[in-house]
């Protein structure tokens, strides 16, 4: 029996609503708290996506599964800090409102049925 893959879609959302929370608390480009919050919450979001269905990514070609998973090992192996936080913000800023839209559709249009 495969693992369901809704309660991963739905950790994808609520790490999301996460961040805009701490993007609203301020300027993670000069408070190092809210960036170091902001980090773990894109790495919990990216490590969720890898537990979707590829044939649901399939069928949402518009985001990029492939780069979210990248960013991911980026986030958790780049110990030189070759990240920072205005390409952090930038991500957050581009991706998140589309990825949010994506995932909030495959779970309204799937219905469980790719379990």
């Amino acid at each position: 029996m495969t693992k369901s893959w809704q309660p991963y879609a739905r950790h994808i959302l609520d790490a999301i609503a996460k961040i805009r929370r701490i993007v609203a608390r301020g300027d993670l480009r000069e408070d190092e708290v809210l960036y170091d919050a902001t980090l773990r919450n894109l790495q919990t979001l990216s490590e969720a996506t890898q537990h979707l269905p590829e044939l649901i990514k399939q069928r949402h070609p518009a985001i990029p599964w492939k780069q979210i998973s990248g960013f991911r090992n980026i986030l958790v192996h780049d110990y030189l800090g070759r990240i920072d936080p205005q390409t952090v913000l930038g991500v957050i800023e581009q991706h998140l409102s589309p990825l949010e839209v994506a995932v909030q559709a495959i779970l309204a249009s799937e219905n469980g049925d790719m379990s």
